[in-house]
């Protein structure tokens, strides 16, 4: 199982079919590859678990549209509609949220400020700007997520590179 970050071929991602699981809707790579979609929320093991992936590119100076940086790797509205329609059905609680990108003001805990929307098209939304209001509004035990190359643990934040957290551990 994984969220999409930045650097997916969005094109070939999409292509896969949509399947009902556990609760969400996956793109199904194979019997045993799912791809969590955005904005939905599973029930796994007895937890909820809200997905929501995709992230903004700091290096798309270096990289060609449709080869290695794909505008979809930021949501759109309906993407972001959907996740908040989630949400309100489980009354914005969740045992824990996955996601590939941080909220600002993690962003900014951790030292980075990288998005310049110019490059994308109107309708893609700041993702940052939609995670904090997740974070502001969405009761939640712990926060994963990936995308800084780096492992480190702030409050209920889990920013996870090389580490492999189980949730025994922290529950």
């Amino acid at each position: 199982m994984f969220v999409d970050g930045n650097h997916e071929n969005f094109d070939l991602l999409n292509s896969y079919p949509v399947e009902e699981w556990n609760g969400g809707r996956i793109h199904k790579i194979n019997e045993s590859i799912f791809h969590l979609m955005r904005g939905e929320i599973f029930n796994i093991g007895g937890y909820s678990f809200f997905t929501f992936g995709g992230v903004f590119s700091h290096d798309i100076y270096r990289r060609k549209e449709g080869v290695s940086w794909w505008q979809s790797e930021l949501p759109v509205q309906d993407e972001i509609d959907n996740a908040l329609n989630n949400l309100t059905k489980h009354h914005n609680k969740v045992d824990f949220i996955i996601t590939h990108d941080a909220s600002r003001e993690l962003q900014d805990l951790l030292g980075y400020d990288w998005e310049n929307m110019m490059p994308y098209d109107g309708q893609y939304q700041n993702l940052s700007k939609f995670l904090q209001y997740i974070q502001d509004n969405v009761e939640y035990r712990e926060w994963f997520l990936g995308h800084y190359h780096i492992d480190r643990h702030i409050s209920n934040f889990h920013v996870m590179y090389d580490d492999v957290i189980e949730l025994e551990g922290i529950l």
